[in-house]
């Protein structure tokens, strides 16, 4: 059974963030969505989001770059046969909104669609809680951020006297979106994003070499642990020495064998596409309809 409470949680989220501080509320949504589906269109939503992000990079011990950024907007789309139309505002307003459902709506002129009526009873979409919910930009400050970063570089510095230059980066991102549809489905999401990096240059007898490593996923900060800096440190490290005693692979004419399974992968990649459904259905493909007879048209004595 999947929780209600998390789902409601990061739907009290994306409201604060997204509508609140703007003067929407859920009426305003509806208002856009019935002014999109007053014509005849098949569906429509309404897409919100907001993302804010910052990352660090340091080399040779010094903070070379610090960047922080900040994107939200509204996306509509209107759905009308095989017709879909959207508008976007960076704007995020009732004035804005309303303009962009507007704009959608016109899609309907020319289609053979249905009218549908927007549901004023909210259904929330459940879910399940996959990540925290919470800002990861805020799970440390900037000193200790910086802090990171010296350490990784300490420790890939450690691992071979090769090692003469380490470079390391950070980076955050707290990303919260809301959804909502004509048939009163709200849903929302609330997805944190850290990533570290590091890349080293070994040297031996003149030559350098480049290695990188790093990972991170959907928590905060604190999964940087010391065990992940030594594993990352450790990757980009064997990397670099690796690269350091490889030899120029050969080149020119060689030899092909295929094994089982793969002459079909590149009988796929020639013209499995083109026999795909979608582009049969709407006619584009080399092998249906016309295309189809007039080819073998070509391979007929035309003398008769």
């Amino acid at each position: 059974m999947i929780a209600i409470e998390p789902t409601l949680e990061r739907l009290h989220t994306a409201q604060e963030l997204l509508l609140a501080p703007f003067g929407l509320d859920e009426s305003t949504l509806r208002r856009a969505l019935g002014t999109i589906t007053a014509h005849k269109v098949d569906d429509a939503d309404l897409y919100f989001q907001y993302t804010r992000s910052e990352g660090w990079s340091l080399e040779e011990g010094i903070v070379k770059s610090g960047s922080f950024s900040i994107d939200q907007g509204v996306g509509v789309r209107a759905i009308s046969g095989e017709k879909t139309a959207f508008a976007y505002s960076d704007d995020i307003s009732e004035a804005a909104l309303l303009d962009a459902a507007r704009t959608v709506r016109s899609i309907a002129a020319a289609g053979q669609s249905r009218r549908i009526k927007v549901n004023p009873t909210r259904t929330i979409a459940p879910s399940r809680s996959l990540y925290i919910g919470r800002d990861p930009l805020l799970s440390l400050d900037s000193t200790t951020k910086v802090a990171l970063l010296e350490k990784l570089e300490h420790i890939a510095k450690a691992q071979d006297p090769r090692v003469v230059q380490v470079m390391a980066g950070l980076a955050g991102e707290y990303d919260v979106v809301l959804i909502a549809r004509a048939d009163g489905t709200l849903a929302a999401d609330v997805r944190p994003l850290v990533r570290l990096s590091v890349t080293v240059i070994a040297e031996q007898n003149g030559r350098r070499e480049v290695g990188s490593s790093g990972g991170g996923g959907r928590f905060d900060f604190s999964y940087f642990r010391d065990a992940v800096l030594e594993q990352y440190a450790k990757e980009a490290v064997d990397a670099a020495l690796t690269n350091l005693e490889s030899r120029p692979a050969p080149a020119g004419e060689m030899s092909v064998v295929l094994g089982p399974g793969w002459p079909g992968v590149l009988l796929h990649e020639a013209i499995g596409h083109g026999l795909e459904g979608d582009f049969n259905r709407k006619g584009s493909s080399a092998f249906c309809g016309s295309n189809r007879s007039a080819r073998r048209g070509q391979g007929r004595d035309s003398s008769g």
